[in-house]
């Protein structure tokens, strides 16, 4: 039995030599490709979070310009006016909402509401209701009436910017 456990050795040990002998750059070569795929992969995950970070911010100011650009209402007490006389006596009774786009231009009309309902009266007093009666007429009146509303307060102020008038109620007799 001797004589076998050395023979076993034998052969072990020429397995063990060229196990020494064979380069060890293989090994080191994958460890390397391991660390520098691990550092690609990385940096490609930081450069994505950065871009998608980014434009998350985008989308976040995109979200507030399209908040601000939300319209905006300003309901008017109900007028009443007499209209320009064509039989006889009539009067015009009626409701209307403006549209603005901006909280300033609100808090501007209200500061100067009694300049406008001045403006308002004197367009809606001026007008036929004949003039005033079909649809082409009404969209005659928001304009004018607009178009009243937009000029400035005061000399060399900037004018108001009111987009829209909707009738919410008009009655002729």
């Amino acid at each position: 039995m001797a004589t076998s456990a050395p023979k076993a050795n034998l052969k072990a040990a020429p397995k063990a030599a060229a196990k020494e002998d064979a380069p060890a750059s293989p090994k080191s070569n994958k460890k390397l490709y391991l660390i520098i795929g691990a550092a690609l992969l990385l940096a490609g995950a930081a450069a994505g979070a950065g871009w998608y970070l980014s434009h998350q911010g985008d989308s976040h100011k995109t979200a507030k310009a399209e908040a601000a650009k939300i319209p905006i209402y300003i309901m008017l007490e109900p007028f009443t006016v007499n209209l320009q006389p064509e039989n006889g006596d009539q009067y015009l009774q009626i409701a209307m909402t403006l549209l603005v786009n901006e909280q300033s231009q609100v808090d501007l009309i209200k500061l100067q509401m009694p300049q406008v309902r001045n403006r308002l009266l004197m367009v809606l007093s001026s007008k036929k209701a004949s003039e005033i009666s079909t649809v082409e007429g009404k969209n005659k009146l928001s304009a004018d009436i607009v178009t009243q509303i937009n000029l400035p307060f005061a000399p060399q102020t900037p004018p108001q910017r009111v987009s829209g008038v909707y009738f919410t109620s008009f009655i002729i007799q």
